[in-house]
């Protein structure tokens, strides 16, 4: 679990992520005293738990939980203070957790064991295909970096096929139309095999004689998991599957939304 913890006030931090460390000892936690140092963090670092304090100079913590959500709406936020005075704004926000200071592991454990949106324990797996809301591919952990956008939605297209073996022509007729070119084709085969190579999982992407597909046995998935039923991905659906590509909408169009 990734816990990143943000008060501009540096006791006050310090005292945030030892009862953290104390309530989670297993987590890698993240700390800032600035607010949009920790934003720019967290657009490269997926981290499930957001400890925020409220009351904090330059952006308050309501208005960063704001910024957090529109980049991940599944984060879990929770809201610590000094005061009661923000709950309202807190509930609003749909926040998972608000704590009162001083801050103890007590109190961190407490709302740990009840987020809103559950840590998929599936994300030990050292590849992990995030699907709902964007699509988005973590390798260890880490967003995986490509060359080029076109194969990142190249993947995302075989995700979306569960594992079926695709041919160049189905995937390039579906990323680029008329406009289908051998080469082109190769070279996102070929950032695609140098991503996954260069981490040592070459072995999650499966090529037989013109296709290629997601070996499904060695990778985790809100998706596949939800087709397994599993609660915690059932639950994490929120009415959005890999939003930034059009042709998603047939497949998301068939994953209902639970209440």
């Amino acid at each position: 679990m990734n816990i990143l913890a943000i008060d501009d006030e540096e006791l006050a931090l310090d005292g945030l992520v030892s009862a953290a460390k104390k309530a989670e000892p297993s987590a890698n936690i993240y700390r800032f005293q600035k607010p949009k140092e920790a934003l720019e963090f967290f657009q490269g670092t997926p981290c499930e738990v957001v400890l925020l304090d409220i009351q904090m100079r330059n952006m308050s913590g309501v208005e960063m939980a704001k910024e957090i959500k529109l980049l991940n709406p599944h984060t879990n936020i929770i809201f610590a203070t000094g005061y009661t005075d923000y709950m309202k704004e807190a509930f609003e926000m749909h926040a998972s957790g608000y704590m009162t200071k001083p801050i103890t592991a007590e109190k961190v454990k407490k709302e740990l064991e009840n987020l809103r949106f559950p840590v998929n324990p599936v994300r030990k797996m050292r590849v992990y295909f995030q699907t709902f809301g964007n699509f988005e591919v973590f390798i260890d952990g880490q967003p995986a970096k490509f060359k080029y956008d076109l194969t990142k939605e190249m993947l995302a297209y075989l995700v979306d096929r569960k594992g079926v073996l695709c041919t160049s022509g189905e995937i390039m007729a579906l990323l680029r139309g008329d406009n289908y070119s051998p080469s082109y084709f190769r070279s996102l085969i070929k950032d695609l095999r140098d991503t996954f190579s260069d981490a040592g999982c070459e072995d999650v992407i499966i090529r037989q004689r013109g296709k290629i597909g997601i070996d499904r046995e060695k990778v985790g998935c809100d998706y596949y998991d939800w087709l397994d039923g599993k609660i915690y991905a059932v639950n994490l659906y929120q009415g959005e599957y890999m939003a930034q590509y059009g042709w998603s909408e047939m497949t998301g169009a068939g994953i209902k939304v639970t209440t």
